[in-house]
C-alpha cells in the first residue's frame, strides 16, 4: 500500500508540473500565432477552436516538450499505481495534480488564486487523507473479454466526441474537452487494471488484448484533448474538469466490477472522501473559469482564444 501511494503521489507531481509547462508552451505558441493576423486566422477553426496546425506548433515549444515527457513519466507511474491500489484511491491521488497545477500556475502563468480556490484545494487535500485512511485491498482485475472490447469502443467514442465538440464549439468546449480527456485517462486506468499478459508476462496475450489498444487510444486522445483545453480555456478549470473525469467513473467501476474495497468499517469514510474530492475539483473548475478576472499580470500569456473575459 505504501509503495503504491508513493508511486501515485509521484505520478501526481509529474502530471501537475507537466500540465503547467504544457499550458505555458501552448500559450506562448498562441501569442506567436496572434502576432500575425493571417496566422491567427489560420490557427483557429471557424467556430474558434484551435486547428491541428496550431496544436502541432504548441507541441514544438520546449516547455510543452518537457511537460509531455513528464506526462509520460506520470503515465508509467500512474499505471503502476493502478495495479497496486484500489482505483478510487490511485486515480484520486493522481488527480491531486490539480494542487500542483494551481500552485505552479501562480508563478508561471501569472494567475492569482482567490480565497475560494485555495479553500477548494484544501478540501481536495483533506479528502485525499480520508481516502488513504479508508482504502483497503484492490480487486483482481479479472474480467470477461467482452469488457475489454467495451472499453475499447468507449475509448474511441470519447475521443471522437471530444474532437468533434472542439471543432464545432470552439472556446465553448474547453471544460468539455477537459472532462472528456479525464474520462479518457480514467479509461486508461481501468485498462491498465484489466490488461491481460502482464503478470505473468506474455507478449502474445498482451498484443491480443483489446484493452491494450484502449489504453493507447485513451492515452493519446486524452493528451490531445487536454492540450486543446489548455489552449482555449482556463488551465485550472480544464485540469479540474479532467480530475472529475478521471476519478469518478474509474472509482465506481473499480468498486462495482473489479472488486476494489475499503477497510472494514471505513466505507463511510471512503464515500465522504470521494465526494469531497469531486466537489473540491468542481469548485476549482467553477472558480477557475474566472481566473483572468482575479488578477493575472498584464503580460501573462493568453490562450489562443481568450475566454477569461
Amino acid at each position: 500500500m505504501l509503495i503504491g501511494l508513493i508511486t501515485a503521489i509521484a505520478a501526481s507531481v509529474c502530471y501537475g508540473t507537466g500540465s503547467v509547462l504544457q499550458a505555458v508552451g501552448s500559450r506562448k505558441s498562441a501569442r506567436r500565432e496572434a502576432a500575425s493576423a493571417a496566422s491567427a486566422a489560420a490557427g483557429v477553426t471557424q467556430h474558434g477552436g484551435p486547428s491541428l496546425s496550431s496544436t502541432a506548433k504548441a507541441a514544438m515549444t520546449w516547455e510543452f516538450i518537457v511537460g509531455t515527457v513528464l506526462d509520460f513519466v506520470g503515465f508509467g507511474l500512474g499505471a503502476l499505481a493502478a495495479r497496486m491500489l484500489p482505483l478510487f484511491l490511485s486515480q484520486t491521488v493522481i488527480s491531486a495534480n490539480l494542487v500542483i497545477t494551481a500552485v505552479l500556475s501562480v508563478k508561471m502563468l501569472g494567475i492569482r488564486l482567490s480565497r475560494k480556490e485555495w479553500t477548494s484545494i484544501a478540501v481536495v487535500c483533506g479528502s485525499l487523507v480520508l481516502l488513504a485512511t479508508a482504502a483497503g485491498h484492490e480487486g483482481s482485475g479479472h474480467t470477461e473479454r467482452a469488457t475489454h472490447w467495451w472499453l475499447l469502443g468507449v475509448s474511441v467514442a470519447l475521443m471522437v466526441l471530444g474532437t468533434v465538440a472542439v471543432r464545432l464549439m470552439g472556446a465553448g468546449a474547453a471544460i468539455l474537452a477537459g472532462l472528456l480527456s479525464g474520462l479518457g485517462f480514467g479509461a486508461l486506468g481501468v485498462g491498465v487494471r484489466i490488461l491481460d499478459g502482464v503478470d505473468p508476462f506474455d507478449l502474445g496475450t498482451l498484443l491480443a488484448d483489446p484493452a491494450l489498444y484502449a489504453i493507447l487510444i485513451a492515452g493519446i486522445g486524452g493528451m490531445y484533448l487536454h492540450t486543446v483545453a489548455l489552449q482555449i480555456g482556463s488551465v485550472n478549470g480544464a485540469t479540474a474538469a479532467l480530475v472529475v473525469g478521471e476519478t469518478v467513473l474509474p472509482g465506481l467501476i473499480g468498486v462495482v466490477w473489479l472488486g476494489d474495497a475499503s477497510r472494514p468499517g471505513f466505507a463511510w469514510v471512503a464515500i465522504i472522501g470521494f465526494v469531497l474530492a469531486v466537489a473540491g475539483a468542481v469548485a476549482v473548475a467553477w472558480y477557475g473559469k474566472h481566473e483572468g478576472e482575479t488578477g493575472a499580470e498584464p503580460d501573462a500569456p493568453r490562450p489562443l482564444v481568450d475566454t477569461a473575459r
